[in-house]
């Protein structure tokens, strides 16, 4: 098994954070992985991404041209990466801010309200948990209890109060993931 995964949107949105902790939960599990960052100088408003891949052998590369899955938390994220998932793949969309909708038959696309659901819980700081809990509800390459253990191990300092509501972000996303795939 072989999973790579883009995770990308604007600086501040969290997509680098959601692949470092998809990588931290692989490695806890006893998976090989690769977390691969990119970002533009902006840091906060400008693009960001990363290439996160979990495998049970060793990871020949970290680049990856062609996903497995890609989590898009924006509309120029959703233009560049949904036409790059491999056949079957799986292309995971913030849509509290993406309007566009995949015209691809061939891949499965999950539209989740991702800013709206963390919002409920607390802080729009928390939507980059909802899109991996839907993801993981679909493509359950690790199990959900090993991402809050990595989201507790690994979650910044200055970010410790906002721990409980990322697990309720995770869960609610893992929820309508479950049922809201197109």
């Amino acid at each position: 098994m072989e999973t790579s995964i883009i995770a990308s949107g604007f600086g501040g949105q969290g997509a680098l954070f959601a692949g470092q902790l998809l990588a931290y939960a692989g490695m806890d599990s006893g998976y090989h992985v690769t977390w691969f960052p990119s970002y533009g100088p902006e840091m906060r408003g400008g693009t960001a991404h990363c290439t996160v891949i979990i495998s049970d052998e060793p990871v020949g590369a970290p680049v990856v041209a062609r996903p497995d899955i890609a989590i898009v938390f924006n509309g120029p994220s959703f233009e560049k990466y949904e036409s790059l998932i491999l056949p079957g793949g799986l292309l995971v969309v913030n849509s509290s801010i993406v309007d566009e909708k995949s015209s691809r038959t061939d891949i499965a696309s999950l539209y989740i309200p991702a800013n709206d659901i963390a919002e409920e819980f607390g802080s729009s700081k928390m939507m980059n948990m909802a899109v991996l809990g839907a993801m993981l509800a679909q493509r359950p390459i690790l199990p959900l209890e090993a991402l809050e253990q990595a989201l507790k191990d690994h979650l910044p300092a200055n970010k410790v109060d906002l721990l409980e509501g990322n697990f309720l972000v995770l869960r609610r996303g893992f929820e309508l993931g479950k049922v809201m795939v197109i």
